[in-house]
């Protein structure tokens, strides 16, 4: 399971100009479900998201979490994250996971997250949508969770 997140000052999701999602300062996270992935993926993913350090202490550095900011966390589907890019000019979304299986565990780990931290939001499964964020920073970072428990780099 693949995560993108980007540190923002603010972001949302719109579908058909009606906003379904939205956040302040926070993480707006891209979620991709890959081939393989399992619950246990989707929830060791959501485990990173919120104690990555990526927010700036009293002293400048990367040092603080979202579960000590408190800030919020947005979780939108891309189920174009995992594309195979490696060759052509055109990606190959084979790595992604089926449609009915992606929804499930987007569902898991939207859940998991509320279970897990107050401000919560999410975009729409499936759905055609515009999401507009200010990236603070901007920093930007990969998560990535392979499937079996093993972290991957990134």
């Amino acid at each position: 399971m693949i995560g993108l997140l980007q540190r923002v000052d603010f972001a949302r999701v719109e579908i058909e100009g009606g906003v379904v999602g939205a956040i302040d300062r926070g993480l707006m996270t891209l979620i991709g479900v890959e081939r393989g992935d399992s619950e246990r993926e989707a929830e060791r993913l959501i485990e990173r998201l919120i104690g990555y350090r990526v927010f700036s202490d009293d002293k400048g550095k990367m040092n603080l979490s979202l579960a000590d900011t408190g800030g919020g966390l947005l979780l939108v589907p891309q189920f174009t994250l995992p594309a195979d890019t490696r060759s052509g000019a055109r990606p190959g979304l084979s790595p992604a996971a089926p449609p009915e299986i992606g929804r499930r565990l987007f569902e898991h780990a939207l859940d998991f997250a509320r279970s897990h931290h107050k401000v919560v939001e999410s975009g729409r499964f499936a759905t055609r949508m515009r999401v507009v964020l200010a990236n603070d920073g901007p920093i930007t970072f990969t998560l990535r969770v392979n499937p079996a428990g093993g972290d991957a780099k990134g």
